[in-house]
């Protein structure tokens, strides 16, 4: 049984790996993104809320643990409400009236406005106290007024720091509340009133500025993905009613007015205009909608107003199941997430270690217990890992998110990891290197027949088929302007082609046992032979050679199709290998010996018969979001179906590595830096305050820069 809950008011990263850790000594199966504060557990226990929530408020106050559904639901109310417009009403068909998409509440996961307009007032306070007692303290004068003021300005300025740094103590905890609370009461014990009420209000400050800016890179981050519309308008009668759009049944007429996007999947019953797609597939460029036409859930309407009859329900349409990839994602973890994980475990209690020898050992051979007591308060308060605990799911997930804008669907860090490091890439034939679509490449005649009457008896009797076969015959018709005459009796015979009577006499469309092509024949009789070439995808050949630019040693073609016919697409192609006639089972041989030579395979595929080496491949990788089978394999889906969105990919999976790497080694070098400096007696206490605060937000600022620099 899969709970899920959404932890609201948690900021501290640390903490949050704790809960992790807690909850996953409970209930075993246990997923946390920090990046969403989404909760995931897995167990055979049915309610377990008033648990969990006991669990977070062991570890963490302040925090509520509240259902998904209940959080989702709770939040649309709000996004609802929060625009009255026309559209709430019943509206005639002929009225032009403008509906407004309910625009996102942009402060979702904010505290309070009125406590958090009191924490800047009190900080600010704080602020021109300690600059006032500072500049008593540079010209040495009235150190009492100094001392009093300072304290004023610590007390102002990190109350609510001390006050949780007790509840820690009390709980047998140590966080950075902790560790701040000890440094700046043993900084004034020591008489440093100034330097602590320093660490206060620049730990205030950094808090308040790092909250702000890891709840704006939540925000960007998601609204990437938030791309579902709540309400969806149903027509009746002519008049327009609007309802939530998960109420909406298939085979509904919904309305879809201009400037909005569309709800649910469907079929355009009536009217015709352009879409955007990019929030699906990244693709800037408007198409062409009319009727008969497939829109997908999160398309926007450019111009007009159309109907739409809906083919699949809210939570199968396309934005839903987009939107769910990209949630799940931030809670599969990367290898270097994991890692810090354990890191932090580690790192905070050998830190306070060292500060305890730094204090004692030294002080007992000198004697001068103030000066060692400082400097150990200086490792102390540089020992939090915030900054590497916050940054580095924040860089996974942003990642995650940039590449959903480009129309790539990465489930989850580690493969992120897999794509960035992946050495050879297979590829199926049909629907991944050509795309589905053939044309008319030969046609030989016998007896006294030309080529344009052998194609139009074969478009004749192929006229009521959906066949590939049947698409290309009919577009050579029109495009050589050949005349058809129309046929009776058409039947098809399934697997072999179809037959249809012109008078007496029986035309037959077949395959051609061995060999390429179709044979046309009159009464049994072979009077032509038509052969096919595959439409190679425009974009593969330069995508091909993008991947072997980008430093990979093999891209591999598998398909069940003749080898010869391989072959023949495979022409002019960056492909290294080309395998013909295989079966599932062969393909995933194939793959298993490209990760045995190469350390690592991805494999590009778009039908129900890829799942299994879509599974086995080091990366899977789907095309579009055609196969349910497919995508449920599959590590990652290019929902752009454009294989120019693969190095992309690469490229960008290769950028988040690199800053998760830059985030990482930045805060180990400011730390280590840091506590050299203060056992050389340079650090001042202020400065490790910048180590904890200002490197997590130099870092956080870092990570959101994945989402807002454009992929080539």
């Amino acid at each position: 049984m899969k709970h899920e809950f959404v932890l609201e008011g948690l900021h501290c990263a640390n903490c949050a790996a704790k809960i992790e850790a807690k909850l996953e000594k409970r209930y075993g199966d246990v997923r946390f993104s920090f990046a969403t504060l989404e909760l995931e557990i897995h167990t055979d226990e049915a309610d377990i809320r008033d648990e969990v929530q006991q669990i977070v408020d062991a570890i963490e106050d302040g925090v509520t643990v509240v259902p998904k559904e209940e959080h989702d639901r709770s939040h649309a109310h709000e996004e609802h409400d929060t625009d009255c417009h026309d559209g709430c009403c019943d509206h005639d068909h002929d009225h032009h009236h403008e509906h407004e998409q309910p625009e996102k509440k942009q402060n979702d996961d904010e505290p309070d406005d009125k406590s958090g307009k009191v924490k800047v007032i009190l900080l600010i306070i704080a602020a021109v106290l300690f600059v006032a007692a500072f500049i008593l303290h540079i010209l040495g004068k009235h150190d009492l007024i100094c001392n009093i003021i300072s304290i004023i300005s610590a007390v102002l300025a990190g109350y609510d720091v001390v006050i949780k740094g007790v509840k820690s103590i009390f709980k047998r905890r140590l966080d950075e509340t902790t560790l701040m609370t000890v440094a700046v009461i043993a900084a004034m014990v020591l008489g440093e009133f100034v330097e602590g009420a320093a660490v206060m209000v620049l730990f205030g400050i950094g808090e308040l500025l790092e909250d702000k800016a890891v709840e704006k890179s939540r925000r960007d981050i998601r609204n990437l993905a938030d791309i579902r519309p709540d309400v969806a308008y149903i027509y009746e009668n002519g008049k327009s009613r609007q309802v939530s759009a998960e109420d909406v049944e298939i085979g509904t007429i919904l309305e879809i007015p201009p400037h909005t996007r569309v709800p649910l999947d469907g079929i355009i019953t009536e009217g015709s205009t352009t879409v955007d797609a990019s929030s699906l597939t990244g693709e800037s460029e408007p198409v062409d909608a009319t009727v008969g036409a497939e829109l997908l859930s999160g398309m926007m309407n450019n111009d007009n107003t159309v109907y739409l009859k809906t083919t699949k329900a809210y939570a199968d349409s396309a934005a839903t199941r987009i939107v769910k990839l990209v949630e799940d994602s931030s809670k599969s973890k990367g290898n270097h997430e994991k890692l810090i994980t354990r890191f932090a475990a580690v790192y905070t209690p050998v830190m306070i270690g060292l500060s305890i020898v730094i204090a004692i050992i030294p002080s007992l051979i000198t004697g001068n217990w103030a000066e060692w007591i400082h400097k150990a308060l200086v490792c102390l308060v540089a020992s939090c890992p915030c900054s590497i605990v916050i940054s580095v799911p924040l860089s996974y997930y942003a990642g995650i998110g940039a590449a959903s804008k480009e129309g790539v669907l990465i489930k989850g860090g580690r493969f992120v990891e897999a794509i960035a490091a992946a050495k050879a890439f297979a590829f199926d034939k049909t629907g991944t290197i050509t795309d589905n679509q053939i044309s008319v490449k030969e046609i030989k005649a016998t007896d006294s027949y030309s080529a344009n009457e052998i194609a139009a008896l074969a478009a004749a009797a192929e006229a009521r088929s959906a066949h590939p076969v049947a698409n290309a015959l009919r577009t050579y018709r029109k495009e050589k302007n050949i005349s058809v005459e129309e046929l009776k009796e058409h039947r098809e015979i399934s697997s072999h082609g179809v037959t249809a009577r012109r008078g007496s006499d029986t035309i037959t469309v077949c395959k051609r046992e061995g060999k390429p092509g179709i044979s046309v024949q009159l009464n049994n009789s072979e009077i032509g032979v038509i052969t096919f070439s595959e439409h190679i995808r425009s974009e593969a050949p330069d995508a091909l050679n993008a991947l072997k630019e980008l430093g990979v040693e093999k891209n591999v073609m598998l398909s069940g199709d003749k080898q010869e016919s391989c072959q023949n697409v495979a022409q002019g192609l960056a492909l290294d290998e080309v395998h013909g006639e295989l079966l599932p089972e062969d393909k995933v041989k194939t793959v298993e010996r490209l990760i045995d030579d190469c350390g690592s395979c991805a494999f590009v595929g778009d039908g129900i018969n890829d799942a299994p080496v879509l599974s086995r491949a080091t990366c899977g990788i789907a095309m579009g979001l055609g196969s349910d089978a497919a995508i449920e394999s599959a590590d990652m889906v290019l929902s752009s179906e454009n294989l120019s969105s693969l190095p992309r990919a690469v490229r960008l999976a290769r950028r988040t590595l690199s800053t998760v790497k830059a985030n990482i080694t930045f805060s180990l070098i400011v730390k280590a830096v840091i506590i050299i400096l203060a056992i050389m007696n340079i650090a001042p206490l202020w400065l490790a305050v910048f180590s904890d605060t200002g490197v997590c937000l130099i870092c956080v600022l870092n990570a959101v820069r994945l989402i807002r620099r454009k992929t080539k």
